[in-house]
């Protein structure tokens, strides 16, 4: 596969997902990157954005293996990852796999459960593989976590830890509609069959898991040239050296931003990287490994401006 029958791939995921819904194309877009760079993708937005439904929407247009876990704050560990149960009948243990055990994992209001379920994440994200009774179990390399929450100034949600937020490729903020596009919305969805019923709309696979590793081949070798990595590191860097920013972000969102900045130059049809790849994918890949300092809480400053701000400032290379 090359860049360009990886374009032509996101190009049809697209497609399939618009038939349900309606704009999110920079929800969708950002979902690809993160699919192709091996990342994972934290969606944060009020009640009634379709993040749920775009999520459902976006593995049914992949065709890989799909799994949903309704995050409560009742939800234990095992309920995620699974157990070994014993079997009085044959007197042995049993292995009993929980949801994580999918190629795409839809973690539905992921802060609505407390820190200590939200960590039997930690070790799928990272390493595409769960252990529980000494014995780790491989997801695979397509492994992929899609988590949705609602904003931390709703009641009943637990802020993530900063060792899980890390963990996520982007964190992006759905927004509301336009007037236009809401008025699409209600046309689309307010008859009289169920919405929620995905079926409806006819969404097609596009893709397998064989096609999945072929683009992800493809997109691990678009060229990233030293240049690219020095703007990567300054702009890392600079975000630890920022008065207005308490904590910066770690060496591995460098490294992730990388392969995010790759993986937008194949969608884009371009076996190379550009600095616009990574000014593009910045504000995304560092809202939420970065946090803010007490004077710029005071000041109401945005997480987002000062990236936006670090980002124009970074020189880039020409």
């Amino acid at each position: 596969m090359n860049v360009d029958e990886v374009k032509a791939l996101a190009s049809a995921i697209r497609e399939e997902v618009a038939k349900a819904i309606t704009g999110q194309r920079d929800t969708v877009d950002l979902m690809l990157t993160a699919l192709l760079a091996g990342g994972h993708i934290l969606l944060e937005g009020p009640p009634g954005t379709a993040k749920t439904m775009t999520a459902r929407c976006f593995a049914q247009a992949l065709g890989v293996a799909y799994g949903r876990i309704q995050f409560t704050p009742d939800l234990m560990p095992g309920d995620i990852v699974g157990s070994n149960i014993y079997n009085f009948q044959t007197g042995q243990f049993t292995l009993t796999r929980g949801p994580i055990f999918c190629d795409l994992l839809l973690a539905d209001e992921i802060n609505r459960t407390p820190p200590k379920t939200q960590a039997a994440l930690l070790e799928a994200m990272q390493e595409h593989a769960v252990t529980f009774d000494g014995t780790t179990h491989s997801l695979g390399r397509n492994f992929m976590v899609v988590a949705t929450q609602n904003p931390i100034e709703h009641q009943g949600v637990y802020p993530l830890p900063e060792a899980q937020l890390d963990r996520f490729l982007f964190k992006h903020r759905v927004s509301y509609p336009d007037a236009q596009e809401e008025r699409a919305i209600i046309t689309h969805h307010g008859g009289g069959s169920a919405s929620h019923n995905i079926e409806q709309y006819g969404i097609k696979a596009q893709t397998d898991r064989k096609t999945l590793e072929a683009a992800l081949a493809t997109v691990g070798g678009v060229t990233l040239v030293d240049d690219v990595v020095g703007y990567i590191a300054a702009l890392v860097r600079g975000t630890r050296e920022s008065p207005d920013l308490e904590v910066g972000a770690s060496p591995r969102a460098g490294a992730m931003l990388a392969r995010a900045a790759r993986a937008r130059a194949a969608l884009d049809g371009r076996n190379y990287v550009i600095p616009d790849d990574v000014k593009a994918l910045a504000v995304p890949a560092l809202r939420h490994r970065v946090i803010l300092s007490p004077a710029a809480q005071i000041d109401g400053r945005l997480v987002e401006q000062i990236v936006s701000d670090l980002v124009d400032q970074t020189e880039a290379p020409r």
